[in-house]
């Protein structure tokens, strides 16, 4: 029946409090993105997390944001390309410090939500990855929603792969509800897990008001952090197994 990646942003320590239980989060996922310091995290966290990727084998990614923890990354912020550059290109190192094979990098919040937007944006971090990559002496994919990160992905030769999303809610137009607004964040574990079962399958999400989107996802994401993160963790890979999808990451 295929395979799938099914990954979740982890790491993200706030002043040394954990936001999820990441403990039971790397049970059940193939990759996880790490906070880098951005928005979240800081040396004793990503250390953690890396060891613990180590343990459940599974693949770590970068999870840079603009550097504002105060809003957790998830505010728009105006930065100069070559500044963003310098900034993503600093969370990077700092998760590799920390030990990390980082087989790939995935934006936070609202700098996930600029680069599909934003082409200055986007070049600056794919510029950023790409000086990962030739320090690591291979290509390091960039994670996300297709836009313009996912051209200028192509144009510093980076590898660009498709996620969907299966606790957010899509937009008939195939971007994300904004947070705060009715519908933007899904907490029923069952309709996540059925959801997961038809990208995985078909490719496909509904969105808000019914439109079937064609998104054809390579990776699928949980949110660490929300409530009820890990019993739908949990009840995803049990319906990604008990279809025949198997769970495992592309990197």
């Amino acid at each position: 029946m295929g395979a799938i990646d099914l990954n979740a942003d982890l790491g993200e320590t706030v002043d040394g409090m954990p936001t999820a239980d990441d403990a039971a989060m790397f049970a059940v996922i193939s990759s996880a993105s790490i906070a880098c310091g951005g928005h979240a995290g800081d040396e004793w966290s990503m250390r953690e997390a890396v060891a613990r990727a180590a343990v459940h084998g599974v693949a770590v990614g970068a999870h840079p944001s603009y550097p504002d923890p105060a809003n957790f990354g998830r505010v728009p912020m105006t930065l100069a390309p070559a500044d963003l550059r310098a900034e993503v290109a600093v969370q990077l190192r700092s998760l590799a410090t920390a030990g990390a094979d980082i087989r790939y990098v995935k934006p936070h919040g609202a700098l996930y939500h600029a680069v599909s937007a934003d082409a200055g944006a986007a070049r600056a971090v794919a510029e950023a990855v790409a000086e990962l990559a030739a320090s690591q002496g291979r290509a390091v994919p960039i994670l996300g929603m297709p836009g313009e990160i996912s051209w200028a992905a192509e144009s510093a030769g980076l590898p660009f792969v498709v996620e969907a999303f299966l606790d957010r809610g899509y937009l008939p137009g195939g971007g994300l509800v904004p947070r705060g607004e009715p519908g933007a964040v899904l907490d029923d574990v069952a309709a996540a897990a059925e959801r997961a079962v038809r990208l995985a399958r078909s490719g496909e999400v509904v969105a808000v008001d019914g439109t079937v989107l064609d998104v054809g996802p390579s990776s699928l994401c949980l949110h660490g952090d929300s409530p009820a993160a890990v019993s739908m963790g949990r009840a995803v890979r049990e319906a990604l197994d008990a279809t025949g999808v198997t769970v495992r990451a592309p990197w």
